[in-house]
Parts: structure tokens; C-alpha cells; sequence
């Protein structure tokens, strides 16, 4: 964090300074509990110079918002490149390194802000929202999605934002275990879907085809089977017609 060492910034480099600044501090403690007094010691000039950048705290936590919100969306861009499974754990790291560097504003851009809420919080936290939809669907390869796809992928990206704002209270499930169920999570959300609908079936069988044995897909269906080792197998006819 920078210290009281005063040197002259232009007004871009000043206000990016205390967005830094800022960020650093809500990343720590909740923005209510951080004062423009703390902010300016922080950044090495007066209290009435940062009123000078930002009309108010509200306004410079709204600019820090903006930041980690592009920063989180980022998070969700992998090089399309190797199978899925592989590249959806890839992003959750990418996710949960944010959320640990940054918790107290992870849970107040995705919580909507501090003290009932803020609407520039919830806008930005749909705006992350949206963008990490569409890159799991370029991941997918699927540029218009199937009314089911669009629930799985949706309902998935609220999953990975839910399970995170619960681990950070407490963090009693190991970081690393939760990733790779958080990917594994998305494969039983799309495989339960694809036993319904043909076109969803299509879809996750090309996946599926592309997963090696040993990446996160196949150590999911290494876990399920050891569930039930004896299961009996399902007659066809009480299969779901696409999957006959």
C-alpha cells in the first residue's frame, strides 16, 4: 500500500491511485469500516485532495467496484485451447484467487454493497454475471444456446458466485476441493439436463468425447460409479427417448 510519500500525478494517474488504494482497503474490511481519512493516508495526500478526485467516499467505492468487477469478469477468459473440463477448473482458480484477495469486496459487489444495497453494485454484478455466461458458452463452442443450455449455464455461474460468498464465511471446505467440484457441478448440471432434451444430449456428448479419462470430467464419473458400485442397469425402455 503506498505510505504518506507525496509526489505530484496527473488527474488519470491520481484517481487510478486511489482506486488502488481504495480497492486494497475494501479488500480487507468491509467499505463502511473504511474512512476518506484512512484512504488519503494510504495514498500520501490530504483528506480534502481526495474530494477533490471523488465527490465522496460513495463515488470512489463505486469506481472501485467498476475495477474489480472488470477484473472478476476477466476472470472467466481462458485460451480455448485443450478440453473443457481442464479449462473450466482453470477459470475457477482464476475465480477463487479473486474472491481470496479480495473477499470483503467480492461479497460487496456480488451482496450489492454496504448498508442496503447499491444499484451501481447489482448492475455490475449482473454485468460479471452476463459476461462469464457468454464465455462459457464460447467454451462450448455454442453461439445460440438451447433453452436448457441457457438454465444450465446460468444456473452454474450463480452456483460458483453462491459457493464462494459461503466459503468465505469460514473457509471450512479446502479451497482447491472446491474448484474441482464447482467443475464437476457444471458436468452434472448439463448431464441431467441432457437426459431430457435430444439437442442437450448432442451437445454434451461431443464434450464428453473430447475429456480424457484422467481430466476433471472422468474423475467425476470415477467418483460416481464408486457411489454405486451395483447398480443395476436401467432398461431401455425406461430411458429418456434421446438417449435410447
Amino acid at each position: 500500500m503506498t505510505t504518506g510519500v507525496r509526489r505530484r500525478m496527473g488527474v488519470e494517474e491520481r484517481r487510478a491511485q486511489l482506486i488502488d488504494v481504495a480497492l486494497e482497503l475494501f479488500s480487507s474490511r468491509s467499505p463502511d469500516e473504511v474512512s476518506v481519512d484512512e484512504i488519503a493516508a494510504a495514498a500520501g495526500i490530504s483528506r480534502p485532495l481526495v474530494y477533490h478526485y471523488f465527490p465522496g467516499k460513495r463515488s470512489l467505492y463505486e469506481a472501485a467496484l467498476r475495477r474489480a468487477a472488470h477484473d472478476l469478469a476477466g476472470r472467466f477468459a481462458q485460451a480455448h485451447e485443450g478440453p473443457l473440463g481442464a479449462r473450466l477448473l482453470r477459470v475457477m482458480r482464476r475465480y477463487f484467487d479473486f474472491v481470496e484477495e479480495h473477499g470483503p469486496g467480492f461479497s460487496a459487489l456480488m451482496r450489492g454493497g454496504p448498508r442496503g444495497g447499491s444499484s451501481t453494485a447489482d448492475v455490475l454484478a449482473d454485468e460479471v454475471r452476463q459476461v462469464a455466461y457468454g464465455q462459457i458458452l464460447a467454451h462450448l463452442g455454442v453461439a445460440s444456446p438451447p433453452a436448457r443450455l441457457e438454465l444450465v449455464v446460468r444456473s452454474w455461474v450463480s452456483l460458483a458466485e453462491s459457493t464462494a460468498l459461503l466459503w468465505l464465511d469460514g473457509k471450512r471446505v479446502p479451497r482447491r476441493e472446491l474448484e474441482l467440484q464447482l467443475v464437476h457441478d457444471f458436468a452434472a448440471l448439463a448431464s441431467v439436463s441432457a437426459a431430457y432434451d435430444q439437442e442437450m444430449a448432442g451437445i454434451m456428448l461431443r464434450v464428453f468425447a473430447q475429456e480424457p479419462a484422467d481430466g476433471p470430467f472422468g474423475e467425476l464419473l470415477s467418483r460416481l460409479s464408486a457411489l454405486a458400485p451395483a447398480a443395476p442397469a436401467v432398461p431401455p425402455q425406461r430411458l429418456p427417448q434421446s438417449l435410447r
